[in-house]
């Protein structure tokens, strides 16, 4: 089955470099220039996969991430030359999966979607050879809450939460290691494959949109939360 991928930029240089450099590993590209195209199409195409500029002409990237987040879970990677940690923080919190900031490497760019990919399929085939821990644990349950790693679903006192991959991994990363601090390094390393960097917000922006979609007040959790200092935990 072929993977098609949205680039919304209206840089176009970039957006043909990113175009090339996709179609080459064998995705369809579908390439648009302005937000409000955007938003009409994902309404009507399906895409397993898309990069946002956050600086468009009309309608901006974080607009059309929050858009499709109202009704699809696929990998949604921000693309700007903003380097602030506040942008950064902003589209993590409204549903994005990665960033990456211009100018950036293209082969950089295709490892990172890849990468995506690679973690949506394991999310949607229910069946994953590479997952975070290698406990025969399937399902976790107390105290309302219900996340089952067979079905991919995560239910909140018997009301379904629609989690991205991402933070699926998250928090069946914090069940595994259920009353234990669990770093804000080693979360970051086990969901994501990649060696933490000091003053990373990505970790921090996730557990904050898990908490929303949790109805959990950010000062007083009831699950997830802060130890500062030293990570988050889950009791």
């Amino acid at each position: 089955m072929n993977t098609n991928i949205l680039v919304v930029d209206d840089e176009t240089e970039i957006a043909d470099l990113v175009k090339v450099y996709l179609t080459n590993e064998g995705f369809n590209v579908t390439v648009i220039h302005s937000g409000k195209e955007a938003l009409e199409s994902i309404t009507v195409n399906q895409y397993d996969l898309a990069i946002l500029d956050i600086m468009l002409p009309d309608v901006n990237g974080f607009t059309i991430c929050k858009k499709i987040r109202e009704n699809h879970q696929f990998p949604v990677i921000m693309l700007t030359a903003k380097v602030e940690d506040m942008d950064k923080i902003t589209g993590l919190t409204l549903g994005a999966d990665d960033y990456i900031t211009k100018p950036f490497n293209p082969l950089e760019m295709v490892a990172r979607v890849k990468a995506q990919l690679r973690r949506y399929k394991r999310y949607n085939s229910h069946n994953s050879t590479d997952e975070i821990s290698t406990d025969n644990i399937k399902e976790f349950d107390f105290a309302g809450l219900t996340i089952n790693k067979d079905t991919r679903k995560c239910t909140l006192y018997g009301k379904q939460i629609p989690l991205t991959p991402i933070e699926f991994s998250i928090l069946w990363y914090l069940c595994e290691n259920k009353g234990k601090v669990v770093s804000s390094e080693n979360l970051f390393e086990a969901v994501w494959g990649e060696k933490y960097i000091d003053n990373n917000n990505t970790v921090m922006a996730h557990i904050g949109r898990l908490r929303e979609k949790m109805n959990e007040p950010s000062r007083n959790p009831k699950f997830i939360k802060t130890v500062w200092g030293v990570g988050y935990t889950i009791e």
